[in-house]
């Protein structure tokens, strides 16, 4: 599966209450959450971000609370994958549970900028930064966690399977 998108670059230690600010937390609808999505960092990014864009974080992506709620706001803004220099855990798990790829390339993650073009390419782990011609690489997905993103999820990765 080939990604390619806009870059939205944020930094280290982006929290879970900075994706989806807990005032917000009313609701579990994944559209509303995305129209609030990032609100408190970046005004724009839920008004502007298209789909197919992709987000991009520095180091510890995703710590705090273990809500699922923050991936469901990214991926239902649109976001089809992340790439950071590495993810909190718990959020990585989440993010797996829903289906949104999430590829982890270290301290290279600097060298990739806001409204840089990029080509993701999942089952490779294989970047390529169209705005620079750099490539990175992160470790692939295995393949059943690639087949749970295809699926849109775990639980539509079990249905599938029954």
């Amino acid at each position: 599966m080939e990604i390619e998108g806009k870059v939205w670059r944020y930094g280290d230690n982006i929290d879970t209450d900075v994706i989806i600010p807990a005032r917000y937390l009313n609701s579990f609808d994944p559209q509303e959450l995305a129209s609030h999505c990032m609100v408190d960092i970046d005004e724009t990014f839920a008004q502007t971000v298209q789909a197919g864009d992709i987000m991009v974080g520095g180091k510890n992506f995703g710590c705090g609370s273990s809500r699922e709620h923050a991936p469901v706001a990214i991926k239902a803004s649109g976001i089809p994958v992340i790439i950071a220099a590495n993810f909190a855990r718990i959020f990585y798990r989440n993010g797996i549970n829903i289906g949104l790829p999430l590829l982890e390339i270290g301290d290279a993650v600097d060298k990739i900028k806001a409204g840089d073009k990029l080509r993701v390419n999942i089952a490779t782990g294989t970047i390529e930064n169209l705005s620079t011609g750099d490539v990175f690489h992160s470790q692939p997905l295995p393949g059943f966690i690639q087949d749970i993103a295809k699926a849109g999820g775990l639980i539509n990765y079990i249905k599938e399977k029954k």
